[in-house]
Order: C-alpha cells, then sequence, then structure tokens
C-alpha cells in the first residue's frame, strides 16, 4: 500500500513554501546538495536561505552521490531529516549514520535483477530503500516489474520516470512511498498546477486505501 510521496529536486523559496503550505503535502521534501550535473542542483549558500522555513509536515531530505567529508561538514547544521545516498558502500554509510546521526535512504539505481540484489547488503544500515533508475538527473525509468516480489521488511520507496498524472493505483502492490522530481517538471522547471495535480491525486488514492 502506498502511505506516502517524496517530491524531490526543489530549489526555489516559492515552489517550497507551496508544497510546505499545501493541504496534504508529501512526506518527504528532497534537496540536491552536492550533484553540479543536475539542473536541481542547490549551492551550499542557497540551500541555507531556501532551508529557513518551517518544515510543517513534511521532513527534507539531503540527497547525496558518493558524498565527501567537506560537503557532509558543510551541511550538518541545515535541518535534513534523512540523507539519501547513491554510490556509497554499506560501510561508509554506516560511518555516516553514526557520525551525523540522520536517518538513511538508501539509493539503488536499478538496470537489472542484479542491481535488486544489492539491496541486501545495505540491509543493516538502511531506514528506506529507494530503487530508481540509473538515469540520475535524466528522469529515467526502469522496469518496475523487478521489484515486484521482494520481501524488505523495510519501507520502499519508489523513482524513475513517474508522472504527476499516473494513476497511482498502479504503484500500489509495489511501493510504500512515490518519489516524484521530473515527472513534476516543465522545461525543466517544478510546475506548480502539476504538483497540485499529483497531490490531490494521490490524497484520493491515500484515502481510497
Amino acid at each position: 500500500m502506498i502511505e506516502g510521496s517524496k517530491i524531490c529536486g526543489v530549489k526555489d523559496t516559492d515552489t517550497l513554501n507551496f508544497i510546505l503550505n499545501f493541504p496534504h503535502p508529501p512526506n518527504f521534501i528532497g534537496f540536491i546538495c552536492n550533484y553540479p550535473k543536475s539542473s536541481r542542483y542547490v549551492s551550499i549558500n542557497d540551500l541555507k536561505k531556501l532551508l529557513n522555513v518551517k518544515k510543517n509536515k513534511s521532513e527534507f531530505v539531503a540527497v547525496l552521490v558518493k558524498p565527501s567529508y567537506e560537503i557532509l561538514e558543510k551541511i550538518k547544521s541545515l535541518p535534513f531529516d534523512y540523507y539519501q545516498l547513491y554510490d556509497c558502500t554499506p560501510d561508509e554509510i554506516k560511518i555516516i549514520k553514526q557520525k551525523y546521526k540522520k536517518k538513511i535512504i538508501t539509493a539503488l539505481t536499478i538496470k537489472d535483477k542484479s542491481d535488486v540484489d544489492n539491496y541486501k547488503l545495505f540491509y543493516d544500515v538502511t531506514d528506506i530503500y529507494l530503487f530508481d533508475s540509473k538515469g540520475y538527473e535524466k528522469s529515467q525509468g526502469f522496469n518496475h516489474n523487478l521489484i515486484k516480489n521482494i520481501k524488505l521488511n523495510k519501507k520502499l520507496m519508489l523513482a524513475g520516470n513517474i508522472k504527476f498524472d499516473d494513476n497511482l493505483k498502479k504503484y500500489e502492490k509495489i511501493a510504500d512511498y512515490l518519489d516524484l522530481s521530473g515527472g513534476l517538471e516543465t522545461s525543466g522547471l517544478k510546475d506548480i498546477s502539476k504538483i497540485e495535480i499529483f497531490l490531490n491525486n494521490f490524497n484520493k488514492v491515500k484515502n481510497e486505501t
């Protein structure tokens, strides 16, 4: 059953305030902290300004691709609840989790079944698993059937080319959380109208289950 959502790649105050003050906001809001290749990347100085808000009902997620000690030190005082980590080993995640006292979303990028099976390596350090495509900033998809029958005993978040107006019920038996970024954009920018449609649809589906 889908119980929550995440909107990722927020980088401007107007969009963030709209999401935070929406009648039924997402559970998580993600910010790209150290991946300049992404058009959604936010510099440290801009992050400090952007995150100077009341989070209300949402939790903040720092999205990090193999983060250096330097970037981890720079963001440690920012109001993040979770670190979403790409391209880290279980040992690296364990060190980050212990040092910075953050909950962890382990992001696994999927192309085939061997990529899915890697989840077993991260069980002890993960609070939520995120199964994403290999596209990173490109909003690509992957075959969701690859994860349809795995039993995690942990929460599963799904990303990868999910659209703002998708039939969300098709994800009910796969994921606990849905993570959207590019699917909420028009010409590379977050689109308030798409965010509104998605959050209203999500709330409707959630209340039906």
